[in-house]
């Protein structure tokens, strides 16, 4: 089972260049702008992780209620999922569901 450090910190993303606030709810693990997000945990907020690469939005699963974003990140080509958050950028969403069919 999955070890889970509850970090939930604001940054500016990599991928787009935008400021992104505290989830407050949860742990924020990708930008709601792009949907890109970075390869820096082994185990859920543990920054473990030393591949430091962006992880690429390749498409989306459903999970439970919600739906999860698939991930491949550019630098080791490793797959990652991460829940969606509320605040998402729901055009992007159904774009990448698309790819998912």
């Amino acid at each position: 089972m999955k070890r889970f450090n509850m970090i939930d910190e604001s940054f500016v993303c990599e991928n787009c260049g935008k400021k992104v606030e505290k989830l407050e709810y949860t742990a924020r693990d990708h930008c709601p702008f792009c949907l890109y997000s970075k390869h820096v945990d082994i185990n859920p907020g543990d920054r473990a992780n030393i591949c430091k690469g962006l992880l690429k939005p390749v498409g989306i699963e459903k999970f439970k209620d919600t739906y999860k974003i698939l991930y491949k990140c550019e630098k080791c080509h490793e797959e990652h999922k991460n829940i969606m958050a509320t605040d998402d950028n729901y055009d992007l969403i159904i774009e990448l569901s698309k790819t998912s069919l």
